[in-house]
C-alpha cells in the first residue's frame, strides 16, 4: 500500500464524496456520475486516481462495470495512523508534561527570577 496515494485521493472531495456514495453499495460510473454535476470524463479521473491508491475496485458484470470499495486498504491506513497515534503518544507524552511543568514554573507571576509581572488588559473591540 502506498500512503501517499492514498493520502492524494482522499484530498479531493468529490472523490471522498465518491466513496460515502460506494459505502452504501457498488455503482456503475454511469450511476456515480449521475450523482454529480461534473462531466463523465471528470467522474472517470476521480475514480481512476481512487483505484490507482487501490480505495476502489472495478469489475465487470455483462455491459456495465462496476466500482466497489477496498475495506482492506481503509482498515490498513487506520491501523498506520493507529501505530503512529500510539508511538507518538508514549513518547511524547512525557516530554510535553514536562515541557508544560517547567513553562508554567517560568511564567507563574515571575515567581522564577523573583519578579512581579502584571498583565496589560486590552478592551474588546466587540468583534468575534
Amino acid at each position: 500500500m502506498m500512503l501517499s496515494l492514498v493520502f492524494k485521493a482522499l484530498a479531493d472531495e468529490t472523490r471522498r464524496e465518491i466513496l460515502r456514495l460506494l459505502r452504501e453499495g457498488d455503482r456503475t460510473a454511469g450511476e456515480i456520475a449521475g450523482r454529480f454535476d461534473l462531466t463523465k470524463p471528470t467522474i472517470s479521473h476521480h475514480l481512476g486516481v481512487l483505484k490507482q491508491a487501490n480505495l476502489v475496485q472495478d469489475y465487470r458484470k455483462g455491459q456495465h462495470i462496476y466500482y466497489s470499495l477496498n475495506t482492506t486498504v481503509f482498515q490498513e491506513t487506520a491501523a498506520w495512523f493507529l501505530a503512529v497515534m500510539e508511538g507518538r503518544g508514549r513518547k511524547e507524552a512525557g516530554k510535553a508534561v514536562g515541557k508544560r511543568k517547567a513553562g508554567r514554573d517560568e511564567r507563574e507571576g515571575g515567581k522564577a527570577c523573583g519578579k512581579r509581572i502584571k498583565a496589560k488588559v486590552i478592551p474588546s473591540t466587540g468583534r468575534p
